[in-house]
């Protein structure tokens, strides 16, 4: 029997229950899940193909994967891409779960994860046997762990710090990873959400300033959860890396991974779109520039948070403590602590709750301070 560590948010079960006391309800800013409804061009091209009777084929239809290509090149500044080289996934974190074991990883080697990272990326390393370490360099590795190194992950924009790698961070990554042989797998599902100067500067692993044309062993991994509110529907995709993308699909053909032939005609429409995805991105920039003062009038520091829909917070206290006072003014927000022990004295508060609710943090938040 496969045993996996204890799910971590159920830890917030009786913080919850504080909340829920508070006499103007919850304010859910614990998980990032979109709350705003899906765009209504996307919906309706669900509709115009529900009569999906035949099996979708795993590497996705040539619409899709065409879109894909288009949508990098447009937004992402990656050129080189063609249309063998990307693949829609069952969400982002189908992946992120995955990707080890598609690669053949097992005991004995090692997956680097950042410091601060989201929990999956630990959990397929020990799906397979493999050992994840925290570490944001590969130099502070010994020679005897460099020479296990297999899978890099990277996250920028990072969940739940919201910082963001430059080009030439990630061209170090990309080189030090190259020399040991390992495979390099960018996290890019907030790409779209960078504020104030970092809008349309965030660089994928797959940009040729990075890699120099040369796309080999390199992934980048994205969803459409959070630019087009289509977390319901598992909308992501795989890119990069032409050397290993033909195993990577047939091994997905294999465990039977497909996404639905409808999700495909959608995530057509999404990608070929880019009004909604500045109508959301507006949306999230309000909420953002309400919250992120009442957070510090409350007494937290935000730290990083350049990108994403969450803001990364401290006192300088472990992160439960914090949770107990937020959960007090009926808050729920996410401890650090469930992203590693460089985390342990932060919160990730999310900007996904409805403007209503936003309004009603930030009112608790400014009025516990006049007390």
């Amino acid at each position: 029997m496969l045993e996996l560590p204890d799910y971590p948010w159920n830890q917030l079960a009786p913080y919850r229950e504080l909340a829920a006391q508070h006499p103007g309800g919850v304010v859910d800013l614990s998980i990032g899940t979109p709350i705003d409804d899906t765009p209504q061009i996307i919906q309706d091209a669900l509709s115009a193909s529900a009569n999906s009777h035949g099996y979708p084929t795993t590497h996705g239809t040539t619409a899709v994967r065409q879109a894909i290509v288009d949508w990098f090149a447009r937004r992402r500044n990656v050129t080189g891409l063609g249309i063998e080289d990307v693949m829609p996934t069952v969400g982002s974190k189908e992946m992120v779960a995955w990707l080890p074991l598609f690669l053949g990883l097992g005991a004995g080697d090692i997956v680097v994860r950042p410091k601060i990272a989201y929990p999956t990326y630990d959990i397929g390393a020990q799906l397979v046997g493999a050992t994840a370490i925290a570490t944001d360099d590969l130099a502070e590795l010994s020679e005897a762990q460099r020479a296990k190194v297999k899978l890099v992950w990277v996250n920028s924009p990072g969940n739940p710090t919201g910082k963001v790698r430059d080009v030439h961070s990630l061209t170090e990554i990309v080189r030090q990873a190259r020399e040991l042989g390992a495979v390099v797998a960018s996290d890019e599902c907030y790409a779209e959400l960078g504020w104030g100067q970092v809008r349309g500067q965030i660089p994928s692993i797959l940009d040729p300033r990075v890699n120099e044309g040369n796309l080999d062993n390199l992934f980048a991994l994205y969803s459409l959860s959070k630019q087009s509110n289509l977390a319901g529907y598992r909308a992501a995709f795989i890119a990069g890396a032409p050397n290993l993308m033909p195993t990577l699909v047939n091994s997905r053909k294999h465990t039977g991974m497909i996404v639905p032939g409808p999700i495909q005609h959608a995530m057509v429409v999404a990608l070929n779109d880019d009004e909604h995805v500045q109508a959301q991105y507006d949306i999230y920039r309000a909420r953002r520039e309400a919250l992120a003062p009442a957070l510090v009038n409350f007494g937290l520091q935000i730290e990083d948070s350049v990108a994403g829909l969450y803001l990364w917070c401290t006192e300088q206290r472990p992160s439960f403590e914090t949770i107990q006072r937020l959960a007090e003014l009926g808050i729920v927000a996410g401890p650090g602590v469930f992203y590693g022990t460089a985390g342990e004295q932060h919160v990730r508060v999310a900007l996904t709750a409805s403007d209503e609710r936003i309004a009603a943090a930030v009112q608790r938040l400014n009025d516990s301070v006049k007390r």
